[in-house]
């Protein structure tokens, strides 16, 4: 079925068979909302791959996949892409082939660079949602920039060993600075030394997907101008205010 057809079978009321278990949570117009919608994935790595495998389910219907890198030996131990076939082929690619097992009804638009100054406008101008699934500060400052002047929800996320924090900036709002404002001259965080274990990145993209989710279909409460902090060892889940 293409994703006209479950637009018109919404429109009449009726309920598409593979999107039967999201009614009950984000109604037939929620459906419709997230079928309409154009998102943006910056990294297709441990959080991104995840990410674009849960939004591709959930049925939103445009993805842009944006990525410059491959997938290596060491993505294995957490990356839902990564496997032994993907290994030295581009994350963006994958992802797109991926969506396209998953859910044919999604539409993607690969994008094998790196995301700059030069290009951001272009990539990001004509999203609703953009999703920051990167590893490195000075990209996420840069992203998060793009997204406020763009005035495009940012969903963020960072992991390092069993923590993670994720939360939702607004155009309005407080941005990545003031998160990383003690991290001057980094580039990298304590996850260099830490290293990222398997649950930690899946955990952390459900709760970004989630939130996309919230943010397309006007469901639900964000983790606008908060912080969601996690310890998966300590079990500690600690929500931040921003301000």
């Amino acid at each position: 079925m293409a994703r006209e057809d479950s637009l018109a079978l919404l429109a009449r009321g009726e309920i598409p068979e593979r999107y039967r278990l999201n009614i009950g949570t984000i109604g037939t117009d929620g459906q419709k909302r997230l079928l309409e919608a154009r998102v943006a994935i910056v990294g297709a790595g441990g959080l991104g791959g995840t990410i674009i495998e849960l939004l591709a389910r959930q049925g939103v219907g445009f993805m842009r996949i944006i990525d410059d890198d491959s997938f290596t030996l060491h993505n294995l131990n957490r990356q839902l892409l990564a496997t032994e076939r993907t290994v030295g082929m581009n994350k963006a690619a994958v992802a797109t082939a991926r969506v396209a097992e998953v859910n044919s009804e999604v539409e993607t638009h690969a994008v094998p660079a790196r995301l700059n100054e030069d290009n951001a406008t272009e990539l990001l101008s004509d999203m609703n949602v953009i999703v920051d699934a990167l590893d490195t500060i000075n990209c996420r400052l840069l992203l998060c920039r793009m997204a406020q002047r763009l005035k495009i929800p940012l969903v963020h996320a960072a992991i390092a060993g069993f923590t993670g924090q994720v939360g939702t900036i607004l155009p309005s709002g407080p941005g990545l600075e003031k998160i990383y404002k003690t991290t001057s001259g980094l580039d990298k965080g304590i996850e260099t030394v830490l290293g990222n274990p398997a649950a930690t990145p899946a955990l952390a993209a459900a709760i970004q997907a989630q939130e996309v989710v919230k943010l397309l279909t006007g469901m639900g409460e964000t983790l606008s101008h908060k912080l969601l902090y996690f310890d998966t060892e300590l079990n500690i889940y600690e929500l931040l205010n921003l301000g």
